[in-house]
């Protein structure tokens, strides 16, 4: 199944039916990829999305970047409690949004270390950032 894991309706479909799962993604709201995927993501290393931050932060854009991360696990919990509710409700057990995830075969993220901040991640993860380019006029 390829699908966007924002709405992970797709990848409740692909383990009820036991098929592998492709996400097609820029990000997720509250690093749900780089749970899911376990990779690192040290909020002293990696900045927040929306905060304009780079790899190279002072010691307020890190507590900034903290305080982001704590409080983003509140918000993403919350919005994505539906999901939860309708995958237990499906594939008949406790699921949590982390495991949902976790269980994609291959995450091709449009985004490029070009335009982006360099951060480690796992083999499954492949960048395919040129997809977003316009054409040169």
């Amino acid at each position: 199944v390829l699908t966007d894991p924002i709405v992970p309706c797709g990848q409740i479909l692909a383990l009820h039916l036991s098929i592998p799962s492709i996400f097609f993604l820029r990000g997720l709201p509250c690093s749900f990829d780089l749970q899911a995927t376990q990779c690192p993501d040290p909020p002293s290393y990696v900045p927040r999305t929306f905060t304009d931050n780079s790899d190279h932060m002072t010691f307020i854009q890190r507590m900034e970047n903290l305080f982001l991360k704590s409080s983003e696990s509140f918000l993403c919990n919350f919005a994505y409690l539906p999901f939860e509710l309708l995958a237990t409700d499906v594939l008949h057990r406790p699921v949590t949004m982390k495991e949902l995830l976790s269980h994609g075969s291959i995450w091709l993220k449009r985004m490029d270390f070009v335009f982006e901040y360099p951060m480690p991640v796992m083999p499954n993860i492949v960048f395919i950032g040129g997809i977003n380019c316009g054409k040169k006029k």
